[in-house]
């Protein structure tokens, strides 16, 4: 029998800025169709363990594995092991369509093929903006845009799927259409790791919650164990009642 190998393993990540250490020693695992949220306080250091993933800080120490592989040394290979990100800042290019900005991650790839339209207009439809394809997403309300922002991950098909506060600035509705979204990829073996301050949001979807407290894990453990953790309690004041 082959060993278990997770979509993402992070070992012994440690990052330092100069004199600042933001990521001490943190180690946690992401199986195949699994959700693994990171949640802690402002300066936790989670969207840090976002760029180390996609090389866009160097570790001081500690390893990084995507199926099995070292993490590239630089963002550019990511696509070749099957990980795609939203950004906190949605990154979109507001003078292009909808349509365009999905096509920006193919085009990258490779030239572009005739397919590539049907692609990005599938998932462009699978997030209910097939009517917004053509409009330049300056023109489109904020939750439209950042169901554009996800869908320009979803085009490439990942495998591992980082999620950079995705319920941010949305209302009840658009979270509710986002859970669904996310259960949908898990559901169709997706990994998921997503950094979000909604703890209400990542404990009714979560499989996994990990905690992060001055770049260190405090707790790791299903939403359940981490609720009643008494040292989520002193990092994170006010989860208890978020939940």
């Amino acid at each position: 029998m082959s060993a278990h190998v997770p979509r993402l393993e992070v070992s012994g990540l440690t990052v330092a800025f100069g004199g600042l250490t933001a990521l001490d020693d943190v180690s946690f695992t992401v199986d195949d169709g699994r959700t693994v949220a990171l949640i802690g306080p402002n300066g936790a250091g989670k969207t840090t363990v976002f760029n180390a993933v996609c090389a866009l800080v160097r570790p001081a120490a500690g390893q990084i594995r995507v199926g099995g592989r070292p993490a590239p040394a630089g963002p550019t290979g990511l696509a070749d092991l099957g990980v795609a990100r939203t950004l906190q800042g949605l990154g979109l290019f507001d003078a292009m369509t909808a349509l365009e900005n999905v096509l920006v991650p193919l085009a990258r790839r490779r030239r572009q093929h005739a397919d590539d339209v049907d692609a990005a207009l599938g998932t462009l439809d699978r997030l209910g903006l097939a009517a917004h394809a053509h409009t330049p997403v300056a023109a489109l309300p904020y939750p439209e845009r950042k169901r554009v922002a996800l869908a320009r991950a979803l085009v490439v098909r990942p495998r591992l799927l980082l999620l950079d506060e995705p319920a941010g600035g949305l209302g009840a509705e658009d979270i509710g259409e986002l859970d669904r979204v996310v259960r949908e990829l898990a559901g169709q073996g997706c990994s998921v790791l997503l950094v979000e301050h909604h703890v209400d949001f990542v404990m009714g979807l979560a499989d996994q919650v990990v905690v992060l407290d001055f770049g260190r894990v405090v707790a790791c453990g299903t939403p359940d164990e981490v609720r009643n953790d008494p040292a989520v309690e002193a990092a994170y004041l006010g989860l208890e009642a978020a939940v």
